[in-house]
């Protein structure tokens, strides 16, 4: 890695323009629609008064996967998607368009054989009024990066791991993955072949194809607007968490909660594996 490329990293302001279509698109893939005379449901996937699922801003104005350009020095093949973090300042519309702005938060080393840890954020602005819609932060671990500094820093308060839970939770949502969720969601984000291609997955260590990271922290954010928020986006302010095991499409995934008034925390669980999938959640409610 050349961390002074990386820190100074020059993003293009990217714009992109969505219409009910794409929106309902994104619904499908997290399994809106599963139950088509579910009118909760059907507020997502069908156009009258339709409803824009709030995780749908980590699809819009993506910067793609720079990390393989050579001039970041970055081992590519070795990044994994660490963790999410999203505030929410204003519902998305049905349709509508946005400029982003990205940039590198912090690049951390974790010493020689631990990786790196990459921090970048990316606002998303209304291209019509100017107003700050969403604040995504993406934590990326370089696994085969670690070391450049010669001298490994101390672990810092990003990341940092969520109390334990002492109490059963204050409510569960089970819901089942599609089948077909994982090529439903890469039509409106990330086309990475180990997740369509069975050949490609088990080249890397996989039986089979695995569904894209954010297409379960959207299956979460699902669970909490189901369960905390009356099905209504607009409450949701934000929403974070860390990947902690992959999640096969056709698996049922069950969101556990905890609520603290406007404070929510939850983890996301596989039970037929016993595996915890999504750790470290934490959400806010208005």
């Amino acid at each position: 890695m050349d961390p002074h490329a990386v820190r100074n990293w020059d993003f293009p302001v990217l714009r992109q323009a969505w219409t009910e279509q794409d929106a309902i698109l994104y619904a499908l893939a997290l399994g809106y629609g599963s139950d088509p005379v579910d009118e909760a449901q059907l507020r997502y996937v069908y156009e009258p008064g339709l409803r824009v699922v709030p995780t749908f801003a980590n699809v819009l104005c993506h910067p793609g996967f720079w990390v393989s350009d050579p001039r970041t020095g970055i081992d590519a093949t070795k990044v994994v998607h660490g963790e999410q973090r999203v505030q929410f300042h204003a519902p998305l519309p049905a349709r509508g368009a946005v400029r982003s702005e990205t940039r590198v938060l912090d690049v951390v080393d974790k010493g020689e054989g631990k990786g790196a840890l990459l921090v970048f954020e990316r606002k998303l602005f209304d291209e019509a009024s100017g107003a700050l819609l969403a604040t995504i932060e993406q934590h990326s671990l370089c696994r085969g990066d670690g070391g450049f500094s010669g001298t490994p820093v101390a672990a810092s308060a990003r990341g940092a791991a969520a109390p334990q839970e002492t109490r059963a939770p204050d409510a569960v949502v089970e819901l089942q993955v599609l089948p077909q969720a994982a090529l439903l969601y890469r039509l409106s984000a990330d086309r990475n072949p180990l997740h369509a291609d069975p050949q490609v997955a088990r080249a890397a260590g996989f039986p089979r194809p695995i569904l894209h990271g954010l297409c379960t922290f959207g299956i979460a954010c699902r669970a909490l607007l189901q369960a905390c928020a009356g099905e209504e986006p607009a409450r949701l302010k934000s929403l974070a968490g860390r990947f902690s095991a992959p999640v096969y499409p056709g698996e049922l995934l069950r969101t556990e909660i905890w609520q603290e008034g406007a404070d929510l925390r939850f983890r996301c669980l596989v039970p037929a594996r016993e595996a915890v999938v999504f750790s470290n959640g934490t959400a806010t409610l208005n």
